[in-house]
């Protein structure tokens, strides 16, 4: 289980706002909790570790350079597959 947040037009707010969405999910994923907020955007996202107990699970994740950010439920059926191939091409 988790509960993500994501709102838009969010002006210089957006980081306390995806905060207190999040922290209304508490119930739905008490393990983790990480925010992302850009000019325009905000993430927010509550894990209950369930699969992956790491911290590696931490969400949103975000690109090498940190311009990207993502939120998703984890169900990446082909991640072994995808593995093989994004370590092929130099990825870790």
């Amino acid at each position: 289980m988790f509960g993500q947040s994501n709102i838009g037009d969010v002006g210089h707010e957006g980081h306390n706002k995806a905060a207190a969405m999040a922290d209304a999910m508490r119930h739905r994923g008490p393990d983790d909790f990480g925010i992302w907020a850009e000019p325009g955007v905000a993430l927010g996202h509550r894990r209950l570790s369930i699969v992956d107990l790491s911290p590696a699970g931490h969400q949103p994740m975000l690109s090498s350079d940190g311009s990207i950010g993502v939120v998703f439920n984890g169900c990446i059926y082909n991640y072994e597959q995808l593995r093989t191939e994004l370590t092929g091409m130099g990825y870790r």
